[in-house]
């Protein structure tokens, strides 16, 4: 029978109770359970789960849900008595970070103050029966509270459920790495940092009232350097600044990333689950095309993971769309991108014509690693989604892991198009006209639109770091390349940095209809002990041009001399001078 689809209900009671579209996902329960970690984190990406399976856990073992075994009736949990007989037998502490977006560590360690309290609330009921301890506990959670109280919260709720249960408490803590996102976009991260880790110190490690605990995110937060937070009474060992991970103290975690054998299929669709829902709802004819937009998820070695948002999607509209692009924020990758350095934006133009690159890269390593390290971003994206590692070698005697990656499928590419577009929307309309110039062989409206788009978008692609007149070019270069990328690839085949004659050019078009121009570009910065001004910068690119001759490649496709433009982009800050 097809069921209703409830697009973005994460509540498991509300989804089982309306008998809403739902694809069992209990073996988790089962999986988790006889692991017997203590505490686990899983990462993965957006929309893929992670809320309604913690849910499911918190509606699966809570006393708050005793007697509700109707909601798991007919699920592959409920065939084990063993489990039956578990359901509903623990204290359950649910809390998520989802929505600690703040601009400032204050107001950010304020928002999970106000999450705590909030928390404490729920259990307001059992005042009557508190004991002394557990009363002053409990009177101390304000709105308000200092950073020690609300650093020991979880832990001193935890003590006052097992008190009042006579039973050790699960705690889930659902998106815990989205502050620290914000944190590091927010330029807090070092002070931030202190308060989140002596917090998950006191909750996950320090807990004896704690039987298990899982959190979940997209990342692993690893070697960070962290500072205290002016004006905030952190503990004296959190005044000492050093190198370690938030979780440094949490010997007991289970870490299980995307690459982890672990919970491989309890996230997202296999293949097998989504073509039956896709029969189900009269859609089996759409199989291929479902496949190339939304599966590529690879989690351990267990490939052909769909994305469970965009396949809702899909089966609720019934049309191909980027649903799971559109729903995350891609601000912080796009700025990673944009910002880095010529090496990375010349490896997403490889990814982009669907080609694979090898790269090495910590996976735990992600913010702070960022601004030091740019293989970090790789980590990121990979974590994100974005990527799906198609194979994993291990090289050396350090067997350093080095990963093949490719964008996932349809769906990121178009994600990536939109970033790279997005990039010249401050100049936009000056961009298009700039490309139909190009098209056109209209060398004097190139130049007046490419001026109007360097001059907005220039100094968006340097770093920061340590910016010059020589590198910024570069930056610019290969950023303005991927934006070419997407504009006309169905029309070009677009290569950059690439061998041809006696040398490497910058950026050869070459069209798909052989009645179209094919151009080739060199990009140059003017330099002042060599060149009077921009035209001479302008003739010994396209002198290059000739002498490396460029032209080879085009050539032996059987392209007519007469048929290949070239152009020469010459740069003085933020002056652009073609011909």
């Amino acid at each position: 029978m097809k069921r209703q689809i409830s697009i973005g209900n994460e509540g498991f009671e509300n989804l089982r109770e309306k008998k809403c579209f739902y694809i069992d996902k209990t073996s988790f329960i089962k999986q988790w359970w006889e692991s017997d970690d203590i505490s686990t984190l899983i990462t993965r990406p957006r929309r893929f789960g992670k809320t309604l399976n913690m849910d499911m856990v918190r509606c699966f073992f809570s006393n708050h849900y005793k007697d509700r075994g109707d909601l798991f009736e007919g699920l592959s949990i409920w065939k084990d008595e063993k489990y039956r007989k578990l359901q509903g037998t623990y204290p359950v502490i649910f809390l998520s970070f989802a929505e600690v977006k703040e601009n400032n560590c204050k107001a950010a360690i304020q928002k999970i103050k106000n999450i705590l309290a909030d928390l404490y609330m729920q259990y307001a009921f059992l005042k009557e029966n508190f004991s002394e301890t557990d009363s002053i506990r409990y009177q101390r959670i304000t709105y308000d509270m200092d950073n020690v109280t609300a650093q020991d919260a979880l832990k001193n709720l935890a003590s006052i459920l097992n008190s009042y249960y006579g039973q050790k408490v699960i705690i889930l803590l659902d998106e815990y790495d989205t502050p620290m996102q914000e944190a590091y976009m927010g330029g807090y991260w070092d002070e931030f940092t202190s308060f989140i880790r002596s917090l998950f110190n006191s909750t996950f490690k320090t807990n004896p009232y704690l039987e298990r605990a899982i959190m979940t995110g997209i990342t692993r937060v690893s070697k960070d350097m962290s500072y205290p937070c002016q004006g905030y009474d952190l503990r004296p060992h959190q005044r000492a600044s050093s190198f370690e991970s938030i979780f440094s103290d949490l010997n007991n975690l289970n870490v299980v990333t995307t690459t982890s054998e672990q919970y491989a299929t309890c996230f997202g669709f296999t293949e097998t689950e989504v073509f039956q829902a896709l029969d189900d709802f009269g859609l089996s004819p759409e199989q291929q095309m479902v496949k190339q937009w939304y599966d590529g998820f690879i989690f351990g070695s267990q490939k052909d993971i769909y994305n469970p948002w965009s396949i809702t999607n899909f089966l609720k509209h019934r049309k191909l769309r980027p649903y799971w692009a559109s729903t995350s924020s891609n601000q912080l990758v796009s700025r990673l991108i944009r910002t880095a350095s010529s090496r990375i934006k010349e490896q997403m133009e490889e990814l982009l014509q669907g080609n694979e690159i090898v790269v090495t890269f910590d996976e735990q390593l992600v913010f702070h690693q960022l601004d030091q390290n740019e293989n970090a971003i790789w980590s990121l994206l990979m974590a994100a989604g974005y990527l799906k590692p198609e194979d994993l070698e291990y090289r050396g005697l350090l067997l350093q892991p080095w990963y093949h990656l490719k964008i996932t499928n349809l769906e990121t590419t178009a994600m990536f198009s939109e970033m790279f577009t997005g990039w010249f929307q401050g100049n936009h309309s000056s961009y298009n006209d700039f490309i139909r110039a190009l098209l056109q062989g209209s060398i004097k409206q190139m130049n007046l639109y490419m001026n109007d788009v360097a001059l907005d978008t220039f100094s968006t692609f340097d770093t920061g770091s340590r910016p010059s007149a020589r590198i910024q070019p570069e930056r610019f270069y290969h950023g303005f390349v991927l934006g070419l990328l997407v504009d006309l690839r169905e029309e070009y085949l677009l290569k950059s940095n690439r061998e041809s004659g006696f040398g490497r050019y910058d950026v050869m078009l070459i069209p798909k209809d052989r009645t179209r121009p094919a151009i080739v570009m060199e990009f140059k910065v003017f330099d002042g002990d060599e060149e009077q001004d921009l035209k001479d910068t302008v003739q010994a690119a396209l002198k290059q041009i000739e002498e490396k001759q460029y032209d080879t490649e085009l050539l032996a496709l059987g392209i007519p001399k007469d048929h290949i433009r070239h152009y020469g982009f010459a740069f003085e800050g933020k002056k652009v001078l073609i011909g």
